[in-house]
């Protein structure tokens, strides 16, 4: 891989250019269920990944599905650049990684593809990866001193045998300091993550930092402890964002930091801070195989109860989503329509919030609602949404709008 391809592919990916992130879409596929170590922070039954612990997962789909899926995706999100599995397990203890980047080679091999992993598996692994076009590796290293690490995992499992304690922490950095610089001598771009943890690892991240720039790591992401229930840092306070800043600054004297990151799920979707992986989460292969014939629809509905059509447009803050096909309703996933709730419903603000709700529902074939204003018509008009006036019954509404979409009756676009 040349420089010059290199830069092109930083240019557009999210994680790596703050420019990006603000242009380009990426993808995370839940293929990696399994995960070799246990971090202190991370409680399992939430699907935690190693990337943060936001990285959790509606579904696990084969790598088959997951192929599929992308290019279903990939119709609805044209800005999409990059393909990643980061979870929700640690993906090279999953070889349905390998097999999902083996078909995604052969469908989609103008996308950029990244992988993120606790580094435990990575040194055996570079060489097959680089062999599969992946260009850019994460690294989650919480400590480059075997006595923090120690604090910081509870178990590392290795060639089947499980370790604990201060011999659980040397092998997990041995591997991973021997597999980054693997990593980077084999042209790859590899970014760091850190969780920062306070009274734990707080006051070593600068270590970790200069070693990154030792050798030669590209970026370092400094990521925020999230306390969770039933974990062993549960009672941990989770560090101000001052002083993750500091940390930041003092790091930043030697490599170069990350500072848009959004702490993605292991699903996510679409461009940072702007998750659309609800949108998509029942979208299942049977499902999206119907759709290339139009036998199913997405269609959004604004409903306060889930069972009848009593909100306006832009007093919805969440849209039931549905599949409907053949007399059939499949009830899918929520769309969270996330804005303050003292917005006035007029001005700049306020149309604003309504192209984001509309961006939210790209994906929808339609949207029904009890009332539609004509600014929320021409934005749905701008994305090919259909729109159906309707109150009462969500079941009659939604048996009107697939004979809509079949143009049985008619309602403009």
């Amino acid at each position: 891989m040349s420089s010059q391809n290199i830069e092109e592919m930083l240019s557009k990916h999210p994680c790596y250019n703050e420019e990006a992130h603000k242009k380009f879409a990426r993808m995370h596929l839940p293929v990696a269920p399994k995960c070799n170590i246990q971090c202190n922070f991370c409680n399992r039954k939430y699907d935690c990944t190693n990337e943060s612990r936001p990285g959790v997962t509606s579904e696990v789909l084969s790598p088959e599905d997951a192929t599929a899926k992308v290019s279903y995706v990939r119709n609805k999100v044209p800005n999409l650049s990059v393909l990643g599995i980061a979870g929700p397990g640690d993906p090279l203890a999953n070889e349905e990684t390998f097999r999902t980047l083996e078909l995604i080679n052969k469908d989609h091999p103008d996308l950029t593809f990244c992988l993120s992993t606790n580094g435990l598996n990575l040194p055996e692994n570079v060489e097959r990866l680089k062999a599969l076009n992946v260009n850019f590796i994460t690294v989650t290293l919480n400590a480059v001193d075997p006595e923090i690490g120690s604090k910081i995992y509870d178990f590392v499992t290795k060639d089947g045998k499980q370790y604990r304690g201060l011999d659980a922490a040397k092998i997990l950095l041995k591997n991973q300091l021997e597999g980054i610089q693997k990593a980077v001598n084999a042209g790859m771009t590899v970014k760091l993550n850190v969780v920062l943890i306070p009274t734990i690892n707080d006051k070593h991240i600068p270590e970790i930092a200069k070693k990154a720039k030792e050798m030669g790591v590209y970026i370092v992401n400094v990521l925020p402890l999230i306390p969770v229930p039933g974990t062993k840092f549960e009672n941990l306070r989770a560090p101000t964002p001052s002083e993750r800043k500091a940390i930041q600054d003092q790091c930043g004297e030697d490599i170069r930091m990350m500072r848009h990151c959004k702490q993605c799920r292991a699903d996510a979707i679409g461009l940072l801070g702007e998750d659309r992986s609800q949108e998509f989460a029942c979208i299942s292969k049977s499902c999206m195989n119907k759709e290339s014939s139009k036998e199913w629809y997405n269609v959004a509905v604004a409903t306060s109860d889930g069972e009848n059509v009593d909100l306006h447009f832009g007093q919805a803050s969440a849209f039931h989503t549905y599949k409907i096909g053949s007399g059939k309703i499949i009830e899918c996933a929520t769309i969270d329509i996330e804005s303050p709730s003292d917005i006035p419903v007029y001005g700049k603000e306020h149309f604003t919030k309504l192209e984001k709700t509309v961006g939210l529902l790209a994906g929808m074939d339609a949207v029904i609602a009890e009332k539609f204003g004509e600014p929320v018509l021409e934005l749905l008009r701008k994305y090919g949404i259909a729109y159906l006036e309707s109150r009462g019954s969500l079941q009659s509404a939604l048996e009107q709008m697939e004979k809509v979409l079949k143009g049985e009756d008619l309602i403009k676009i």
